[in-house]
């Protein structure tokens, strides 16, 4: 074989290579996204742009919700003269304060806003409207200052318009919400308070 055949092959092998490698970058590109730099079609977006708007609202007003729920049920401790009270109000504490943990830890991965833990419940600007079952700071003052029975019926009758307002906020997400772990706490707020509204009916009765 001659020097000038040989030459000719080496400059063709040379050629289909380069094309090879530039093939394989375009191809690459497009498998990865839009081009330019774009996301490719249907990919999800990440942070704040993820959550859907119902889910936020959910969490931003069940947390503050939730907080005055347990700081009622706190007082129990030391004012609540009947023990199936004293008893109901631990149970309530240990179910919605880690419900607190995890609606925070929504909202943050959603680059949303938290809402503070002010003395009535925490609350941000606009999102203190539309919570049901809430209590005023002057419906609180009078609960911390009832001792005995009367602090036992007082708080039945508040936490029971207290978790009927929940439950409420709690359907209105399962209606509306996209997020799959929201719904699964608005279903099991749906679930549990209302069993706790049966009890604490049947326990003001007795009083």
């Amino acid at each position: 074989m001659s020097t000038r055949t040989l030459a000719r092959r080496a400059a063709l092998a040379g050629v289909a290579l380069t094309a090879v490698v530039a093939l394989a970058a375009c191809g690459g590109g497009h498998s990865t996204d839009g081009g330019h730099g774009r996301p490719a079609a249907g990919a999800a977006p990440s942070g704040a742009s993820a959550a859907d708007p119902a889910d936020v609202s959910f969490a931003q007003m069940m947390i503050p919700h939730h907080q005055q729920a347990v700081r009622m049920s706190e007082l129990a401790g030391s004012r609540a003269a009947d023990p199936e009270v004293s008893r109901l109000a631990a149970q309530i504490r240990a179910a919605q304060a880690p419900e607190i943990a995890t609606m925070t830890g929504w909202l943050t991965g959603w680059g949303r806003p938290v809402p503070s833990d002010g003395p009535a419940g925490g609350h941000l600007p606009g999102t203190d409207h539309g919570m049901p079952g809430m209590m005023s700071d002057a419906d609180l003052a009078r609960l911390e200052g009832a001792t005995g029975r009367d602090f036992d019926r007082r708080f039945l009758t508040m936490m029971i318009a207290h978790h009927e307002g929940a439950v409420t906020m709690a359907r209105q997400e399962l209606a509306d919400g996209r997020h799959a772990g929201a719904r699964d706490l608005a279903q099991q707020i749906v679930s549990s308070q209302q069993r706790e509204i049966d009890t604490m009916r049947k326990i003001l009765a007795r009083l």
